[in-house]
C-alpha cells in the first residue's frame, strides 16, 4: 500500500521511520518532509497546510492512508476534505480537532463534563482578562486561545509578569491571530507528563507515557521552547495512576466529545499535571506529540500502519497495541538563537558516527540538503534517540551520540531524563 504523511519535522520522522518498518507498505510519501525523511520516503514540494494540494495528489496517486502529523491542518479541516472525497486519513475531523486549535473550547468542555483541569476564565477584552489577574494573584497562567506552535502558553511567577503576558498576547499579538482571546487559569503544582492514546471514537489504546521538557535550559530554565527532549516510560507513573488517568480523563474527554457531536479519532494527546488531587489537564492536543513521538514511537512493538487502519475502520478493538521493555530517550539538538531567531544553513557532521551506535537513532526536524551537503533549516534541528534495557543505558547511548554531532551554533540540554538518573 502507499502511505502518505503529512509535515515535515522530527514527528513526522519518527512516524515515517515506524510506517516504513510495516510490511503492508510499498511507498511512502512526506509533504514536505525533511533531508532525514528523504532517505525513506519520497518528498514532495507541498505544504503541509496546503489542504486542496495534498488532497489532489492523494487522489491523483490512490494513496491507500494519509496520516498527518502537525495540527495546523487538522484544526483546518484536512480530514474532513480528504473525507468527502472517499480518501482514507488518520486524524480527527476540524470539530473534534478544536481541543486543541481553542483553549476556550477545550476548557469548557472539560467543566462542562466534570473532567479534572485548572480553574479558569476566558476573555475576549484585555483589560478584563487584567482585572481578572489582578483579582487571582501570581502564580497564574495566561494562554493564547488559538494555535501558538507550543509556545502560547505564558506561567507566570508575578503579577507584573501576568500583566505582561496579556499585553504580549492579547495587544501586541504576539502570536497573531490565536491572541484575539485569552484563557487565564489556576497554577497547578506538581510534575508534567505527556499521555498519548489511539482513539477511533470508541474504543481507547493508551501509549506509554512519556515527559517532555519545554524549558531552554537545564534544570527547567530559560524561556519555554516547542520541546527540548522527552523520555518514556515515566517512572514516576505507576500502572494503578496509568489506569486513573486513562480512566477519569482520556476515555472521558472522548466520551464528551462524542456526546457533543464531534466524535474524535486518531491520537488525542494529554498534556497533564500530576498534582497533589490527582492528575489534571494543562492541555489536550490533536496529535502527536513532538518530541515525545520520538521517545514514544521507538518502543511500539506493533504495526502503526495496522493500527491507524483500524482507527480509520472504527475497529481498533481488533487490535493488539504492544509495547517492548526497556527506556528511549530523545535529546533534541537546536539552533544557537532558538526560540528566537536563528540563522539557517550551517553544515551538520557527526549523524553517521552517531547512527553508528546500537540502539541509536537520529530524527531530523529542521535540516536540508545544500549544495551535496546537510544542513540546518529550522530551530529545532535534530531529535537524537536511544533504546536502552534501562534508564542508565539509554542516557549514556544517547549523549554519546549526541558528543559526535556538530554544526555550529548547537545546543541542547543534558539533563532529559528522570530524576535520580546518572
Amino acid at each position: 500500500m502507499k502511505v502518505l504523511v503529512v509535515g515535515g519535522g522530527g514527528r513526522e520522522h519518527a512516524l515515517v521511520w515506524k510506517i516504513a518498518q510495516s510490511p503492508k507498505v510499498s511507498q511512502i510519501f512526506c509533504a514536505p518532509g525533511n533531508a532525514g525523511i528523504a532517505k525513506l520516503a519520497q518528498c514532495l514540494p507541498i505544504g503541509a497546510e496546503d489542504i486542496v494540494g495534498l488532497a489532489d495528489f492523494a487522489q491523483r496517486e490512490r494513496i491507500d492512508l494519509t496520516v498527518v502529523g502537525p495540527e495546523a491542518p487538522l484544526c483546518a479541516g484536512i480530514v474532513d476534505e480528504f473525507q468527502r472525497r472517499g480518501l482514507r486519513i488518520f486524524g480527527p475531523t476540524k470539530s473534534a480537532a478544536e481541543i486543541e486549535g481553542s483553549k476556550v473550547f477545550c476548557r469548557q468542555l472539560l467543566a462542562k463534563w466534570n473532567i479534572p483541569s485548572p480553574k479558569f476564565a476566558a476573555f475576549d477584552d484585555p483589560n478584563e482578562a487584567k482585572a481578572y489577574v489582578r483579582q487571582r494573584g501570581a502564580p497564574i497562567v495566561v494562554k493564547a486561545d488559538g494555535l501558538a506552535a507550543g509556545k502560547g502558553s505564558i506561567v507566570c511567577a508575578t503579577l507584573d509578569e501576568a500583566l505582561r503576558a496579556v499585553d504580549r498576547i492579547m495587544v501586541e499579538r504576539e502570536f497573531g491571530d490565536a491572541g484575539k482571546r485569552v484563557v487565564v487559569e489556576e497554577f497547578l503544582e506538581g510534575k508534567e507528563a505527556s499521555v498519548m492514546v489511539f482513539t477511533d471514537g470508541h474504543t481507547v489504546k493508551p501509549m506509554l507515557p512519556s515527559r517532555d521538557h519545554k524549558r531552554l535550559l537545564d534544570n527547567d530554565q530559560g524561556p519555554n521552547t516547542g520541546g527540548m527532549g522527552a523520555y518514556c516510560p515515566v517512572p514516576d507513573i505507576d500502572e494503578a495512576l496509568y489506569d486513573q488517568i486513562v480512566e477519569t480523563i482520556m476515555k472521558p474527554t472522548i466520551a464528551a466529545l462524542a456526546a457533543e457531536g464531534r466524535p474524535y479519532k486518531g491520537v488525542l494527546y494529554g498534556g497533564l499535571m500530576l498534582t497533589k488531587e490527582g492528575p489534571k489537564v494543562l492541555e489536550f492536543n490533536c496529535r502527536f506529540g513532538d518530541p515525545e513521538t520520538q521517545a514514544v514511537l521507538p518502543l511500539l512493538e506493533a504495526d502503526l500502519v495496522e493500527i491507524c487502519e483500524a482507527v480509520v475502520d472504527e475497529r481498533l478493538h481488533e487490535v493488539d497495541v504492544r509495547w517492548k521493555d526497556g527506556a528511549c530517550i530523545c535529546v533534541v539538538m537546536a539552533s544557537a538563537g532558538y526560540p528566537g531567531a536563528y540563522e539557517k544553513g550551517k553544515v551538520i557532521t557527526g549523524i553517521e558516527e552517531a547512527e553508528g551506535e546500537e540502539g541509536v537513532i537520529v530524527f531530523h526536524a529542521g535540516t536540508a540538503m545544500k549544495d551535496g551537503q546537510l544542513v540546518t533549516s529550522g530551530g529545532r534541528v535534530l531529535g537524537v534517540t536511544a533504546i536502552g534495557r534501562d534508564f542508565d543505558e539509554a542516557v549514556m547511548k544517547v549523549y554519546r551520540a549526541v558528543s559526535k554531532i556538530h554544526f555550529d551554533g548547537a545546543q541542547y540540554r543534558r539533563d532529559i531524563r528522570p530524576k535520580g538518573v546518572a
